[in-house]
């Protein structure tokens, strides 16, 4: 038996060797392919993630731009709405303070007829009763809506609220004030409705 083993030739031997050695390599070699084909399928996978993350981060930034217009057009639209109020209250608290002026510039003839009727002599006694309490009803309805009368009989002259119609040097009188009223001047609150005629001293 020990003869016949001796007897095998060294190269029928040699090829199993070989294959063993060829086997290894082959390993080697699906593992290098199974590796490029790995690296081919992440590189694309990774394409695609990056794709997608830019195109997310894309729409991220127009939305955020859209959010940034909308903001910058609400903050106008509110800022309008704002001085569109504020002119509107500052319209109707005018109207509510001034809203007589018109009127009480047609009434203001009629107060001043009263008041010539008033200074005129009558044996009417009636009469004059009744003009008088016409006259004082008409003043204090005007009172009631803010119509006062300017001061002016010995008071300084202001260009303001007096109109000098005449000048006279008056003895014991500085120049610049009122020393007769022509006609009375009317004031609705702090706004001038009619200025009072004046004479002045020189």
């Amino acid at each position: 038996m020990d003869q016949e083993k001796k007897d095998i030739p060294e190269t029928e031997k040699e090829p199993e060797k070989a294959e063993v050695k060829q086997e290894p390599e082959k390993q080697e070699e699906k593992h290098e392919e199974k590796q490029e084909k790995h690296g081919k399928f992440g590189d694309k996978k990774a394409e695609k993630e990056h794709a997608k993350i830019a195109e997310l981060e894309k729409k991220n930034q127009e939305l955020e731009d859209k959010v940034a217009v909308l903001k910058n057009e609400y903050a106008k639209a509110y800022a309008d709405t704002e001085n569109m109020r504020k002119r509107l209250n500052k319209e109707h608290e005018s109207f509510v303070k001034y809203h007589m002026q018109d009127f009480a510039k047609e009434v203001l003839p009629v107060l001043d007829n009263c008041e010539r009727a008033l200074a005129a002599k009558s044996s009417d006694e009636a009469l004059h009763k009744g003009v008088e309490m016409i006259y004082s009803q008409l003043k204090n309805a005007l009172s009631k809506e803010g119509v006062s009368e300017i001061e002016a009989d010995g008071k300084p002259f202001d260009g303001n609220w007096h109109q000098a119609l005449m000048s006279e040097h008056v003895d014991g009188v500085e120049p610049g004030m009122v020393v007769e009223v022509l006609q009375k001047g009317y004031k609705l609150n702090d706004r001038i409705i009619r200025a009072a005629m004046v004479k002045v001293s020189e």
